[in-house]
This record gives structure tokens, sequence and C-alpha cells, in this order.
């Protein structure tokens, strides 16, 4: 199967969950998410969902726990969406790309007021 028809599936994809997490999941445990990803398999059999969720690792637990226990509606729901031979079987992961960018943003910052601290120093000398 060409990467291309790959890439529009997963794309599809994500986009139908989000849509569904969104109008459709009444569940008070699922909040503040978004889904950054879709990656599937080449027999489009299975699909791993990245999401992003704002909050401690205690809303985040609470949160994933939510959707695997929405995951047969989303399927479902996902598997009436698409027009494909078989609904993929889907699985939640949690994105750490978005947390791990904001940790470096703040260590940059830092040194770069770090530099400022040496360079006024020297000057002064």
């Amino acid at each position: 199967m060409s990467s291309r028809r790959m890439e529009r599936v997963a794309e599809a994809i994500k986009q139908e969950v989000s849509k569904i997490i969104l109008y459709e999941l009444k569940d008070s445990r699922i909040s503040f998410i978004t889904v950054t990803k879709a990656e599937v398999t080449p027999d489009l059999k299975r699909a791993k969902i990245y999401i992003s969720i704002l909050g401690d690792d205690v809303t985040q637990k609470k949160t994933l726990k939510g959707l695997e226990n929405a995951k047969g509606f989303i399927q479902t729901k996902v598997g009436s969406c698409l027009q494909i031979r078989y609904t993929p079987l889907l699985t939640f992961c949690l994105d750490e790309s978005i947390k791990k960018s904001a940790h470096i943003l703040k260590l940059i910052d830092e040194a770069v007021k770090g530099s400022d601290i040496i360079i006024k120093s020297e000057l002064e000398e």
C-alpha cells in the first residue's frame, strides 16, 4: 500500500477522532484534549492516536482512562464515517512532545537570561 494513502487515512482518522471527542463524548473525565497525530499500520487494521492533555499527571491518567472506556464508541463512529474495508483498532497514547518542547523553551530562556548577566558583568570590567 502506498505511503501516501496511509497518510491520507491517518489524517482522516485523526480528524474524525477529534470531532467525536469534541462533539459526541459526554464523559466528564475527558477535557482539554488535542489529537496531535495518528499513525496507521500498512494493513490499516490498527491506528495509534497520539493525544496531548492539558493538566497534571492525575488529570492525564483520568482522561486516558475515560478514552479507553469510550474506545468502542469512538471506533464505531470512525468506522461509520470512513469508507474503508476495516475499521482500525484504536490505541490512545499520550503525546509528550508539547510538554518536552515547553521544557526546552524554558531551558533556552534561562540560558539566554544567564548569558545576559555574564555579558553585562564583562562590560563593567
